[in-house]
Parts: structure tokens; sequence; C-alpha cells
């Protein structure tokens, strides 16, 4: 079954291609095709921004489209950044990231979870697949590590003493939020290819 990757994030895509072919699915790199690049993300969870990014790219393409929509949420700022947190801030990664640290700055509770919502939008009308996973973890005041991306090198998932960045791809892609929304969507498109 080929689908294609509604994102021109390339680093998303390696996690999820990996994931997704030993149940048969060739995934496609969107940011390598003639598609809806700029799709604004009006919903109000990671699923409606999740369905909003496939429905466009399943139209656009006339293949399936996967799409996920991901954020980190700390506990302490009431669930920020949330689904704003690839645009809470103008600017890169690392901005985003100062501006979390800044607005934790004065609190306590640095308890947080990454959320990753997956859909997958058919052409012809299917019901779409959706599913959403979370990794509870620490948020820590300096960033650590080299790898991944976004809030990677300041999040501490539970059970572990390295961020995202340091505990590098292999195992990250076996405990992320994306990780287990990527199985969760895995088991739902296993059903649908058999």
């Amino acid at each position: 079954m080929r689908i294609v990757f509604a994102s021109g994030n390339r680093g998303k895509y390696r996690e999820m291609k990996a994931q997704l072919e030993p149940i048969g699915v060739e995934l496609l790199f969107g940011g390598d095709m003639e598609g809806p690049h700029e799709i604004e993300e009006t919903g109000e969870t990671y699923a409606d921004n999740a369905l909003i990014k496939a429905r466009a790219w399943a139209e656009a393409t006339g293949l399936p489209a996967l799409a996920d929509d991901s954020g980190l949420e700390a506990e302490a700022l009431g669930g920020l950044p949330g689904v704003h947190s690839a645009r809470i801030v103008e600017g890169s990664d690392a901005d985003r990231t100062r501006w979390l640290l800044g607005e934790l700055a004065d609190k306590e509770d640095m308890r947080g979870r990454f959320a990753c919502a997956i859909a997958v939008v058919m052409p012809g009308g299917r019901e779409p697949l959706v599913v959403t996973r979370y990794c509870p973890g620490v948020i820590i005041r300096e960033p650590r590590g080299e790898s991944g991306f976004g809030y990677d090198p300041v999040f501490i998932p539970d059970g572990f003493d390295k961020t995202f960045a340091e505990l590098g791809d292999e195992t990250k892609n076996k405990i992320s939020h994306r990780a287990l929304a990527v199985k969760g969507i895995a088991e739902m498109l296993r059903a649908v290819i058999e």
C-alpha cells in the first residue's frame, strides 16, 4: 500500500517510514511531491490538525495520505504550548525552546508530556483512521543532546535519565509519543491491508 506522508519534515518521515515498512506500507515523502505544503492548522486538537492535513494531501494527490500533529504540553502552563508547539513563537526550534524555558523559569512543576495524533485519509470517502498517544516525562531547564528536533533537547521521558535528543533515534523510535501513535495506526492499517 502506498501512502503519502503529508509533510516536508524529514525527521518525522524517517521515524514513520521505519515503522510502517514492515507491515507493507510504502511511505512516500511529501516534501518531494507537488502538494499543499502550506496548510493552516486551525484545529482545536492534534487529531483535528492531523485530519486537516491528511484530507488536503489525499485530495491533492489522489493517494491515501498520512499526517500527524504533535506537541509538548507543560503541566505548569496549563498544557501550553500544546497544539501551538510548532508556532507558539516565530523563528526556529531553539527560539521556541527558549520561549518555553522562559515561561517555566519561575515554576516548580516541570512535568509535561509529548502528544501525537496520526490520521490516515483514504480517497473515496472511507472513514479516516485516527489515533492519539502520549509520552509523559519531565522538562529540564537546560537543553542537552544533539539529535532529534523541536523540544527534544529539553524533554526526559519517564523511566530515563537522558533527553530525547540524547537517547538517539533507535531508542526514541520505540518509546516516543510518535512511535506509540505510529504503532497504533500501523495496527489499524494492517487490518485495512489484509
